[in-house]
């Protein structure tokens, strides 16, 4: 079994995924990388980590993922659920089958991961996750439809499950972000205002920072919320 603590991060071979597996490595865990693209092999290696490469709307690549991390360290204290952008069509455009891969992406793998990982995390005394979520989620704007709906869901489904599992000490958050990136360049086609708190986005390593908080025993009393990291742009409470 790992000496270090084990978490797992979904989306990672760039943008918040790996921004959080560079940070979570940075600060002594071991790493267990998920995303499609084969360069998840590389930051893998570079972050002294496995990786499984597989798609979010597959159930069993969740299983593999599950499976060879156990295999591997024999233990998983933590999951960092991220995602790529899902697309921005008009509403009545949106097909069924577009429907169906969203809501497996942004809802489903939540819930099928979470079924995988909370008997090992009880067995070893708790473990925390945190889905990375969107400004949006809980004010649905036209521009993106996903947010306002399957979040909104992932959401809720995060309430639920924090109410129940609070006895076995695993914690289930959310954070919800405004614009992410390293450069206004990554925005282009995002309708990016011109007045952000500091005159750019939040980065990748300082939206990290907030999920590491969130996994970590300082944050042993949170569970079950969505934490808005968005220059307080929601109007929400």
């Amino acid at each position: 079994m790992s000496s270090k603590k084990v978490v797992i991060v979904t989306a990672a071979s760039r943008g918040i995924g790996a921004g959080c597996a560079r940070e979570l490595a940075a600060q002594g865990y071991a790493v267990s990388l998920f995303a499609r693209s084969p360069s998840i092999l590389d930051l893998a290696q570079e972050l002294g980590g496995i990786a499984v490469q597989g798609s979010l709307s597959n159930a069993r690549d969740l299983e593999k993922l599950v499976q060879t991390t156990l295999n591997q360290f024999g233990r998983i204290d933590a999951v960092v659920n991220s995602f790529g952008d899902p697309p921005r069509p008009d509403l009545l455009e949106i097909s069924d089958d577009l429907w169906l891969e969203n809501f497996e992406m942004l809802f489903l793998s939540v819930v099928r991961l979470a079924r995988l990982v909370t008997e090992p995390m009880r067995q070893q005394g708790g473990g925390a996750i945190v889905n990375i979520s969107a400004c949006d989620s809980q004010e649905p704007s036209l521009g993106t439809p996903f947010s306002g709906t399957l979040r909104a869901a992932m959401e809720g489904f995060t309430k639920l499950y924090a109410q129940r599992y609070r006895g076995d000490r695993i914690r289930m958050n959310c954070v919800a972000p405004y614009f992410v990136a390293d450069s206004l360049e990554e925005l282009a086609g995002w309708d990016v205002p011109s007045d952000l708190m500091w005159g750019r986005p939040a980065t990748y390593a300082e939206l990290a920072k907030t999920v590491t908080f969130l996994i970590s025993e300082d944050a042993r009393f949170i569970t079950g919320t969505t934490l808005k990291v968005d220059e307080a742009r929601s109007a929400a409470i």
